[in-house]
């Protein structure tokens, strides 16, 4: 039998250069010798015999010619119109298998896909490329989908069929730069990548960039998996965030590496259960509000901590599947806890099976490696001007927050994204259209992912990891910002650990490193984070940050935390900083857990238990935390003692005053202003016995006096204990205006 194909499309085929399969391939109508018949034609290298079954009558029986040697096969059916079928296929060893053939089946991309594709619209890409399941005319299987514009041709390889890229050849769909097939019967767990044949003829493996699942390091493949179908019970939480802007509410932020936070006995990495069954219980004991995790989407370098990104759209496999971490995130809201997520779209690796000349092309990133590359991290750089791209990304963070209910995005290396020349030399860059220095490409990415995010998901967070003045980072897009909700203040961070390390002998000289910060505090919506970049690369643990002996090294960090909890802004803590962890954090190894064996650090983890549980319960410390109404001074000037107070207030009159010694001296008969003619009582003191402190706690009911100090009308006496802070908010029974 002569093939009714062309010998050059036949070609094509066999060598797996054609760039749409489905034209030769499948059943299609022909005429033949002025006879309407139906052609059926399927390639299948190895295969001894091909046989076309009628679907609903597996006993009429087509047995197929094989028309070239190579594998390919086809037969004519005179007389009889389309129908549905089967392949049954012989190979030598006797195996036989009998499947629903891929190429009988229409794109699962549509034209509205595509063109929504193109603009950089498609907000809901993460449903159409990538490994989808699908039931398709009752036939269940994954439709495969990859953006390869400039290819000259994709197959799907994998487990399944021998990792044979002639096997599951894609069609590329009109100028879109999308390939696509429906691959029936393939399972949960099946492995897969693209085989990318390039225009100079290279062969490619890659990972899927929409995939939702991978094997564990060193191993790159995807797996088939369908993440659908899990069931949430989570409903009150996601109902009652609708309604809550939490920025109206306490944020004390646990953030955490999943990999080291705990190990198993022998070293293994605890699984998504194991830790919603260990960490979630801790987390709500300790009264953090949130978790923010260190990126968790798959990555192939444990010690890039996760910010060298590979599987976007793929919850890493280290700690088990996709289903056990919704489990993970689920039994968090239903324990009131919300989780936030780092997020990275400022770049990407340079592995092999990644985004990196996808196609063979600088798809992903941008031709020229001055506009293209981080030298710096030896990672590339996203083109953000690029429609697929943005796509790519804005889909990715909907992706998260629709499939996995993420509450909040930290976006890491915000600035290295706003300039171009970020820690570049002169030459390593190319200024953008007018001259400058600015990313246009990215402002406007940024802008656009955050207005998408507002509108789809307004109470899910938007936060900037972002180090310079770049103005308005958290102000609205209609006030000129970028429309993020929370800034981390990295500047309060870097005068605030300055200050604590300094004997306490200096830090009179340095004491506007305590204060300045309140000259920009209302800039932005800040955070005030001591975050894991702060305890790795030599720069110690927070407690051996602080100076002296173990007890002083433990009340200043005890007084260094107060401070900040009592400072305006959402807070942060890496884990190990609530016991007092003393070593530097090292991913490749769990905290220093058996330190609570130690008294010493055990009371350290109370005095955060209990200073977390203050703040989330007591509204003055967390109302107004982007306004001055919620916050004054009593005394910033105090120099040369190294004290500050101050208080915070909520809208009804409630306030709570700080009162923070940064000297190993205790102040007996201290008197400090008070904003209101009132009685007082003491409610944390930082010194007290069960916390290792030296007891200099204040008792009972503190009398106010008509005397005044510091510009206020009436004012206290208190012990002030030494690196101490005490906590103190008024007894009044009436109803009271607060004032000088």
């Amino acid at each position: 039998m002569i093939s009714t194909v062309s010998l050059q499309e036949l070609d094509h085929i066999i060598k797996a250069s054609h760039g749409d399969p489905h034209r030769v391939l499948g059943m299609h109508k022909i005429v033949a010798n002025s006879i309407d018949c139906i052609a059926v034609r399927a390639f299948y290298p190895d295969a001894e015999l091909v046989t076309v079954l009628d679907k609903h009558d597996t006993s009429i029986r087509y047995n197929m010619e094989k028309v070239h040697n190579a594998g390919f096969f086809e037969t004519i059916i005179r007389c009889k119109d389309i129908f549905e079928y089967l392949l049954e296929i012989k190979y030598h060893d006797n195996h036989i298998f009998t499947i629903d053939d891929p190429y009988s089946f229409l794109p699962t991309i549509t034209d509205v896909d595509r063109h929504l594709i193109g603009q950089g619209t498609h907000y809901e890409i993460f449903n159409k490329l990538g490994a989808v399941h699908r039931v398709i005319d009752g036939v269940s299987g994954f439709s495969f989908a990859v953006w390869a514009p400039n290819a000259a041709r994709v197959s799907v390889v994998g487990s399944f069929n021998s990792w044979d890229g002639r096997r599951h050849q894609m069609r590329l769909l009109s100028n879109s730069g999308i390939w696509e097939i429906f691959i029936p019967g393939l399972q949960n767990y099946d492995i897969y990548k693209y085989e990318i044949r390039t225009i100079s003829g290279d062969i490619l493996l890659k990972s899927d960039p929409y995939g939702n699942f991978a094997e564990l390091r060193p191993n790159t493949a995807s797996f088939v998996y369908d993440i659908n179908g899990y069931h949430w019970n989570d409903k009150k939480w996601m109902d009652d965030r609708i309604n809550k802007n939490p920025l109206d509410g306490p944020m004390n932020i646990y953030e955490l590496h999943m990999g080291s936070w705990d190990r198993a006995e022998c070293g293994r990495f605890l699984s998504y259960v194991e830790l919603s069954e260990k960490l979630i219980p801790y987390v709500k004991n300790m009264g953090y509000t949130h978790i923010e995790l260190m990126p968790v989407m798959e990555h192939p370098f444990d010690g890039s901590w996760g910010y060298q990104v590979i599987g976007h759209y793929a919850v890493t496999s280290r700690y088990g599947s996709p289903h056990e971490f919704m489990q993970f995130v689920d039994i968090c809201h239903q324990n009131g806890i919300g989780v936030i997520m780092d997020w990275v779209p400022a770049h990407f690796p340079k592995d092999a099976h990644g985004l990196i000349r996808f196609d063979g092309s600088a798809l992903y990133e941008h031709q020229n490696p001055r506009q293209g590359e981080h030298p710096e991290w030896g990672t590339l750089i996203f083109n953000y001007g690029r429609p697929e791209v943005k796509n790519f990304l804005i889909g990715n963070a909907i992706f998260w927050a629709e499939k996995y209910h993420i509450d909040g995005f930290r976006v890491d290396a915000v600035a290295s994204m706003l300039y171009l020349d970020y820690a570049k030399k002169q030459g390593e860059w190319i200024p953008n259209k007018y001259g400058g220095r600015d990313n246009t490409d990215a402002v406007e990415f940024i802008k656009h992912l955050n207005s998408i995010m507002k509108e789809r998901y307004p109470n899910v967070l938007m936060i900037a990891e972002e180090s310079t003045e770049w103005k308005g980072v958290s102000r609205q897009l209609n006030d000129g910002g970028l429309g993020f909700n929370l800034k981390w203040n990295m500047g309060w961070m870097n005068d605030f650990l300055k200050y604590v390390e300094l004997d306490s002998v200096y830090r009179k000289s340095h004491h506007t490193n305590l204060t300045f910060g309140m000259m920009y505090n209302f800039t932005e919506n800040f955070i005030l984070v001591l975050s894991h970049d702060e305890v790795v690369h030599g720069k110690k643990s927070l407690l051996n940050k602080m100076p002296g002996d173990l007890w002083q090294k433990l009340a200043g960090l005890r007084c260094a935390l107060g401070f900040m909890y009592g400072h305006p802004g959402k807070k942060l803590l890496f884990m190990g900083g609530e016991f007092g962890q003393f070593i530097e954090w090292d991913e490749k190894r769990p905290l220093d857990w058996f330190l609570l064996d130690f008294d010493h650090h055990k009371q350290m983890m109370l005095f955060t238990r209990d200073l977390n549980h203050l703040y989330k319960n007591d509204p003055p410390l967390w109302y107004d935390d982007f306004g001055s109404s919620g916050f004054q001074w009593l005394d910033c000037n105090d120099a040369e003692h190294s004290l500050v107070s101050f208080f915070r207030a909520d809208d009804k009159g409630d306030f709570t005053i700080f009162v923070c010694n940064f000297t190993p001296v205790p102040w007996y008969a201290h008197k400090i202003g008070v904003p209101l003619n009132a009685s007082y009582k003491e409610v944390l003191n930082s010194d007290d016995e069960k916390y290792g402190g030296s007891g200099l706690i204040n008792k009972g009911i503190i009398k106010c006096e008509n005397i005044p100090i510091t510009g206020r009308d009436y004012s206290i006496e208190i012990v002030v204990p030494p690196l101490g802070v005490s906590v103190l908010k008024p007894v009044c029974n009436c109803q009271c205006t607060i004032g000088n």
